[in-house]
């Protein structure tokens, strides 16, 4: 497995932990939870945006790895 094809799962696993979190905030009745839930989906947006950033850089030092 190529280190592009890992970057894009790693992406893929927090984007889906992230909508997970926003899906749960919204549902729930309880108000902590819900904080709580959002502040994990904005962490895990703030890591998604870091991975993302990561892979272009790789792609950019690397071509061979960039995703079609």
């Amino acid at each position: 497995m190529t280190v592009g094809t890992q970057m894009q799962q790693a992406i893929a696993g927090v984007q889906s932990a992230a909508a997970t979190m926003k899906t749960f905030a919204l549902e729930t009745q309880d108000q902590n939870a819900k904080q709580e839930f959002q502040q994990l989906a904005q962490t895990l947006d703030n890591t998604l945006q870091t991975l993302q950033n990561r892979q272009q850089y790789i792609e950019t030092q690397e071509p061979q790895y960039k995703q079609q």
